[in-house]
């Protein structure tokens, strides 16, 4: 799969171009300079090629723009081809000199300079000045209005043909499992990420909001193909006050419902506070297979481990009936102990939810159940009679129950049968939604 990398300096639409080229809104937009830190990475719409948004190119000394410089350098010299965006509203600048002459120096991939912004001729600069980048004919696009795409498709189509070993199509991001990290700011979530790939590829600072766009990443990890998704670190809503936080907020939430699993990732040196319970509610009502992450738990006292361990578990089970064991387990993200453990449980977690179980042995099992304690009367004092039960769907685990002779059933008792459904199919940690038919039984 060939790989196209866009560069440039800060605010000149890269993101804008990101989002339209692969069809997403995954990149943060923002007329801010410098919103984009991560590099993100996702396929082009209608094409197998993979597609890069960098942060914009800065001379920084240190600091967090040093590191998201390096790492779209970085990118830029592992590319197939360069999308080299300038604005076409300011013009030339010293700085677009400057990073041209570094791309030139870093890849032998073919770069392609695009001018955006270029909706109006009228409030255009001279684009001919353009041409003292080296990268030869401008092409005028405006990524807001998706003007001047046909070339860019072009340029990468010709890519793709000159590398006779170029793939357009690999495992389809679909089939792999899709795990999102979610957590408030600065309880390791970056680092984890970079854990599990081998390689720093996630921005990591001692401060909290460095991540800002929701990355997914494609890789490999303990024999399974997964999508991790990096997210930023969510606050309480009192203390955002920043529009670009509020916006980096609603995509991580975002990712709940884009994801397959959901690790939230809690300071095992902290006492877990009400937002956690709120972000794993979330993750429950989603149907989302949830597993409680306690970072940093080599700086947590060993006297004291079995005690939090428990407290925690306590905590989540009153929490939340949907789940009758949370899944709760400790890593260290900065040593790596505990995180092939947390997968090893997270993949068979997901072979159990993808399963079907058998309609016989489901019926047999609520059988029994009601046999052990029947249903209460109706508010109309009618006897209620469970007829037949099946599942009906996986992720989340959906359970019909065909019923007679009641308008409603107590949510209490649903809880029961959730609970002994669970136990006895080993579905503890997955959530389960049970519903009723009233409808006639065709099996009756």
């Amino acid at each position: 799969m060939i790989k196209i990398v866009i560069a440039g300096r800060p605010n000149t639409g890269k993101s804008t171009l990101y989002n339209a080229l692969t069809g997403t809104r995954d990149a943060l937009v923002h007329d801010r300079p410098g919103v984009t830190r991560d590099t993100i990475s996702g396929n082009i719409k209608d094409r197998g090629y993979l597609l890069y948004d960098t942060a914009g190119l800065e001379n920084a000394k240190s600091g967090i723009a040093l590191d998201s410089t390096n790492m779209a350098i970085d990118a830029i010299a592992k590319a197939d081809g360069v999308l080299f965006v300038v604005d076409g509203r300011v013009g030339l600048t010293n700085e677009d000199l400057d990073w041209a002459k570094l791309v030139r120096r870093k890849t032998r991939a073919p770069v392609m300079l695009l001018v955006n912004k270029s909706e109006s001729e009228k409030r255009m600069s001279n684009v001919h000045d353009f041409y003292k980048l080296g990268f030869g004919e401008p092409t005028l696009i405006s990524a807001e209005h998706k003007r001047g795409f046909s070339e860019i498709y072009e340029f990468m189509d010709k890519i793709a043909e000159k590398d006779a070993n170029a793939q357009t199509v690999e495992q389809p991001q679909s089939d792999r499992i899709k795990i999102a990290i979610l957590g408030q700011p600065n309880v390791g979530k970056s680092t984890f990420v970079n854990r599990v790939l081998g390689e720093k590829r996630q921005i990591v600072m001692d401060a909290p909001g460095i991540t800002r766009d929701t990355v997914k990443i494609p890789t490999k990890f303990y024999g399974r193909d997964i999508v991790l998704m990096d997210t930023a670190g969510l606050r309480r809503k009192a203390g955002v006050t920043d529009d670009v936080e509020t916006l980096s907020a609603l995509k991580s939430l975002d990712a709940i419902e884009k994801a397959d699993v959901v690790i939230l990732m809690v300071d095992a040196t902290r006492n877990i506070e009400n937002q956690a319970l709120g972000i794993a509610a979330r993750v429950y009502n989603a149907g989302k297979i949830l597993c409680v992450a306690l970072n940093k738990w080599d700086l947590v006292e060993p006297e004291l481990r079995d005690e939090k361990l428990l407290k925690l578990k306590h905590q989540f089970s009153n929490s939340f009936h949907q789940i009758i064991k949370p899944m709760i387990l400790a890593v260290s993200a900065e040593t790596g102990t505990g995180v092939q453990n947390m997968f090893r449980r997270i993949y068979e977690q997901w072979d159990i939810s993808s399963a079907q179980a058998p309609t016989s042995l489901i019926n047999r099992i609520v059988e029994k159940l009601v046999a052990d304690r029947q249903p209460p009367m109706s508010r109309l004092k009618r006897p209620m009679k469970i007829k037949f039960a099946r599942q009906t769907g996986r992720h989340p685990m959906r359970i019909t129950i065909n019923v007679g002779g009641a308008s409603d059933i107590p949510e209490s008792y649903t809880r029961y049968l959730r609970r002994g459904l669970a136990t006895a199919l080993k579905w503890e940690h997955l959530p389960i939604v049970i519903e009723y038919d009233k409808s006639e039984n065709p099996f009756d």
